[in-house]
């Protein structure tokens, strides 16, 4: 049997009351006969997994949760064709974009569908968002896209590489866009609308949970490009000792202990950075 060319992947937990809306679309359009379709149930504990069973696509479960992340990359590695879709399962994707961006696909590595001004988004994850797009741009050196759209497709010998560095949460589609513009991957974008999720409120909470957030900048830092922080640390640190020696000499006749230990710091971190960056590059490593 001849391998499809497109595998659509859908991640779903615990959407009983929105799966119907994006399941009876793919139906309508015949994607289940032209494309693969696969739906990643992580570990619901309504009828997700029930309702999805009705319907003539591909279905796998977790028997537990296990995170946005994990549910795609199971649903990566059970995919047979060649490019590989993800959209969310909560009714903000229109499934009537995928011809879009499979067309697309053809000549860009990654595509992303960016979310047009008047598209729903929750206003109290603003803040967390900027913050991570000025790192990640930062880290990049170039202008993002919509880093953390839940729409987009990929190669799926390219993405297949990557999967051991991705995460098990949320930030999959961030984590997957800078690791493309990093590695010097071509990436398109085309325009989407997403209409506000349908059911459950979202499980994401960037403002409230500032940890998460925190902790995902940190993680994005030390995997892409930690001498981005270490080395202009170290040099800080470096001539800040050098110049309290200089004072020093000149005020008290002695270059004080305390200046030596922060010229020190200085050295330590930079050689700690050159470190982490041979360490960062061996966990992006193809696989």
């Amino acid at each position: 049997m001849q391998s499809p060319a497109v595998s659509i992947v859908i991640p779903a937990f615990n959407e009983e009351s929105a799966i119907r809306h994006g399941l009876e679309r793919i139906v309508e359009m015949k994607f289940h006969e032209n494309f693969e379709v696969i739906y990643i149930d992580d570990g619901s504990t309504d009828k997700t997994f029930e309702i999805i069973s009705e319907y003539p696509v591909k279905c796998y479960r977790h028997f537990v949760n296990k995170g946005y992340g994990a549910a795609l990359k199971t649903g990566i590695r059970k995919a047979k064709g060649d490019k590989i879709v993800i959209l969310d399962s909560d009714g903000q994707h229109d499934p009537k974009y995928i011809e879009t961006l499979i067309s697309m696909l053809d000549n860009y590595d990654m595509v992303i569908g960016e979310r047009t001004s008047d598209s729903f988004q929750v206003k109290r994850r603003q803040s967390g968002k900027k913050m991570i797009r000025m790192v990640g741009e930062h880290l990049v050196e170039q202008k993002l896209p919509d880093y953390n759209s839940g729409f987009r497709g990929f190669d799926r010998k390219l993405i297949s590489e990557m999967l051991h560095i991705m995460p098990n949460g949320f930030s999959f589609s961030t984590t997957s866009t800078l690791a493309f513009l990093k590695e010097g991957y071509t990436i398109g974008t085309f325009p989407i609308v997403v209409e506000e999720r349908i059911g459950r409120n979202s499980n994401v909470k960037f403002v409230k949970d500032g940890s998460k957030t925190m902790l995902l900048l940190i993680r994005i830092i030390m995997l892409f490009n930690p001498l981005k922080i270490f080395f202009p640390a170290s040099v800080w640190m470096f001539f800040i000792g050098i110049g309290w020696g200089i004072a020093g000499y000149f005020l008290a006749g002695r270059f004080p202990n305390s200046a030596v230990l922060v010229v020190i710091m200085g050295m330590f971190i930079f050689f700690i950075g050159l470190l982490a960056d041979q360490i960062a590059l061996l966990n992006r490593a193809k696989r």
